[in-house]
């Protein structure tokens, strides 16, 4: 049974999903907890200037 092209797009997507999710746990359980905490601080931050930063817009 051959997969027509949208299938293969959204599996192709699922799995990259897939792998991003486990390299980020991966990587956040082998941080130390002083730059984990750092990360999700800056991730808040981050947030917040793009919210910002969409509001100003048009």
């Amino acid at each position: 049974m051959p997969l027509d092209p949208m299938t293969l797009a959204i599996l192709v997507l699922l799995v990259g999903v897939l792998c991003a999710t486990v390299v980020c746990v991966v990587a956040l359980c082998r941080a130390h907890r002083s730059d984990t905490v750092d990360v999700v601080r800056a991730l808040s931050e981050l947030v917040s200037v793009f919210t910002r930063f969409r509001r100003k817009k048009p």
